[in-house]
């Protein structure tokens, strides 16, 4: 089984379906053809840091990757 890849606008409008339309998680869920968990996921990853949510690629938050470094 291939793992499926989003882009983050796919993933911000996911999110928007719930937070602005009022759908359900477990329809918008249903309807997205994503489990309920990656749903919820996304909403966190976006409502924490909404400016580099979903950094894409392989790519690391930046603050992420400093403590790495270090």
């Amino acid at each position: 089984m291939t793992r499926r890849k989003f882009s983050r606008e796919f993933k911000i409008e996911a999110v928007r379906l719930v937070t602005d339309r009022g759908v359900a998680v477990a329809r918008a869920a249903r309807d997205l053809d994503v489990a309920e968990s990656v749903l919820h996921r996304w909403m966190r990853e976006l409502t924490a840091t909404p400016a580099v949510a979903f950094p894409g690629n392989g790519q690391m938050r930046s603050d992420l990757a400093e403590i790495l470094a270090l």
